[in-house]
């Protein structure tokens, strides 16, 4: 089966196109450095022709308000126009647990604009929902950094590792299109500055780590569980302990 896999080059997509590879599967890994641009739509039709499964793991290079919303927004209607004239027959996506709950974030914002141009297609699709990955602690420790303080909220979060991601990702893509949305986590709720803590004592980084309600986290306050995953989400169950060995 030909599976198109944008944004396969990376951190998810290597690991997709890899197992869908190892499976017997036609995976071609599309991305503007392989000739196929979502934004201005060279060479995506070409991509597309004969796929039955289009999986859609890009990222905006930019986090800007204004810039992330035009890069889903004008992604999204490329790759839909471009999977209809295709024939398509399921789109995957992976989007973010408490995008929908966190509208102050214009990143998460965009990601939700992304999803409704999904759902509004005639394309049958499977939108997952994941929780943060451990591998996104330093940069999150890194962007709430102030001289040797990281200050971050105290919310909850359930980070999952990349490597469950994928699997998560390779099981969406070879199933049945749900039209709906799926969510995917990590076995344990952190507090997001206790698990930082954890993660900068581990790597024997000393910056102190300060618990600040108000410190933002993609431009929004995390107040509560906004970024835990509901009551029917598949948990997966590598832990934080687990994954930090394999580092």
């Amino acid at each position: 089966m030909k599976i198109v896999v944008i944004g396969g080059t990376g951190l998810i997509g290597t690991k997709l196109v890899a197992k869908l590879r190892e499976a017997g599967h036609d995976a071609l890994a599309a991305s503007p450095n392989s000739g196929v641009n979502t934004i201005t739509g060279e060479g995506l039709d070409a991509a597309l022709a004969g796929a039955e499964v289009v999986v859609d793991l890009a990222n905006s290079p930019s986090f800007e308000d204004k810039a992330v919303m035009e890069f889903f927004e004008t992604a999204g209607k490329n790759i839909a126009k471009a999977e209809i004239a295709a024939r398509v027959g399921h789109h995957v996506a992976l989007s973010i647990v408490g995008a929908e709950r966190l509208v102050e974030s214009g990143y998460l914002r965009a990601k939700v604009a992304q999803e409704r141009i999904i759902k509004a297609s005639c394309v049958p699709y499977t939108i997952v929902h994941s929780t943060q990955f451990f591998e996104f602690l330093g940069g999150i420790a890194q962007s709430a950094t102030v001289g040797d303080t990281v200050r971050l909220s105290p919310g909850w979060f359930q980070p999952i590792a990349s490597d469950d991601v994928a699997t998560a990702m390779f099981k969406a893509t070879l199933g049945k299109p749900k039209n709906a949305i799926v969510e995917i986590g990590g076995p344990e709720r952190w507090r997001m500055s206790d698990l930082v803590l954890r993660f900068l004592t581990a790597k024997k980084d000393p910056r102190k780590v300060v618990a600040d309600a108000h410190a933002k986290y993609f431009g929004t306050q995390v107040k509560g569980d906004e970024l835990v995953p509901g009551p029917g989400a598949h948990l997966f169950a590598t832990t934080f302990e687990q994954w930090m060995q394999r580092q």
